[in-house]
């Protein structure tokens, strides 16, 4: 089990089939291969389930399937939550230098521990002499920060892997909702409960449809989580599970752009409780209990798909 390796060669699948998915692909001058999703590029579904696996380091299963209503939706199975989620998918590099500004998720965090309390924690560690990051940014990086990022990783610059969408994009609107276990990992995590002890999950979302600019995409694309997914998880412990869901935020109850702009458009005045499944289900493996809590929020995920 290599995440790294898993990655560079989806990476490598999605650059063999460019044409048919839409997307584009480049060398910089330092070797580094940007992989153009949604940027310049009109990407596809396929592209953002392909983006989204490599994000988990190919530890999940991916699939997208009509949900009704005019939707698609997203289904994530992972038998390695804690490690695929919270040590790869998680966005959890803060890439801000040069000018430059970006989050990153995939299995480049595992070589650079960022951040190192989140890498500790789950306990997964492992060698690569190739590696992939993924971007969510309407603006390609510079050879400078993906120097920066290979040395971080322990590799050559030339072998590393860019994968990079805007938020208003195909490929975005799909890796984004395909964070829904991730999502309630973080929330769990947040609440200082053992994700190591969660053994396998499962998830779906509705994927947002693209009908605006990045900011409008932002907002939509977090309530396609926060309102429409469910997740269900096996565990080797007990949870109180009333305190997972969004709905246990006094955020909850609006579309995410007014949560956004009641905080003053402040990220950090937001409960980071909202960023969570709107339905969870746990079942403890030791006593084969069940808990149940939150619930899928249809007149919200209507209101806000309207075109």
């Amino acid at each position: 089990m290599n995440l790294n390796e898993n990655a560079v060669n989806i990476a490598k699948e999605l650059i063999e089939r460019k044409s048919e998915l839409n997307i584009e692909h480049f060398e910089l001058e330092n070797g580094t291969k940007i992989i153009d999703c949604g940027v310049n590029a009109p990407g596809s579904l396929e592209a953002g389930r392909l983006f989204a696996l490599a994000c988990m380091g190919g530890l999940a299963e991916i699939e997208i399937k009509d949900r009704g209503l005019g939707l698609k939706k997203v289904i994530v199975k992972t038998e390695h939550p804690a490690i695929s989620c919270l040590a790869s998918q998680k966005a959890g590099w803060c890439i801000d230098a040069e000018g430059y500004f970006a989050l990153g998720s995939g299995p480049a965090r595992i070589l650079a521990k960022k951040p190192k309390e989140t890498i500790e924690k789950v306990g997964y560690v492992e060698e690569a002499d190739a590696s992939l990051i993924a971007l969510e940014s309407g603006k390609f990086p510079p050879a400078q920060i993906c120097d920066m990022i290979a040395r971080e990783c322990g590799i050559r610059p030339e072998n590393l892997y860019v994968l990079i969408a805007r938020t208003a994009s195909l490929a975005a609107t799909v890796q984004i909702s395909a964070r829904m276990v991730e999502t309630c990992l973080f929330k769990m995590d947040h609440l200082g409960y053992d994700t190591n002890t969660i053994k396998s999950a499962s998830g779906t979302a509705p994927i947002a449809p693209l009908i605006g600019d990045d900011n409008l995409m932002m907002g939509l694309t977090n309530d396609m989580v926060i309102y429409g997914s469910s997740v269900s998880l096996e565990a080797d412990a007990d949870f109180d599970v009333d305190k997972i869901p969004s709905s246990s935020s006094p955020d909850y109850g609006r579309p995410f752009a007014q949560i956004f702009k009641d905080a003053g458009y402040n990220f950090y005045k937001i409960d980071e409780g909202i960023f969570a499944p709107a339905l969870v289900s746990i079942e403890n493996t030791q006593t084969n209990e069940i808990k149940k809590a939150g619930e899928i929020n249809n007149d919200i995920i209507g209101r806000v798909t309207k075109k």
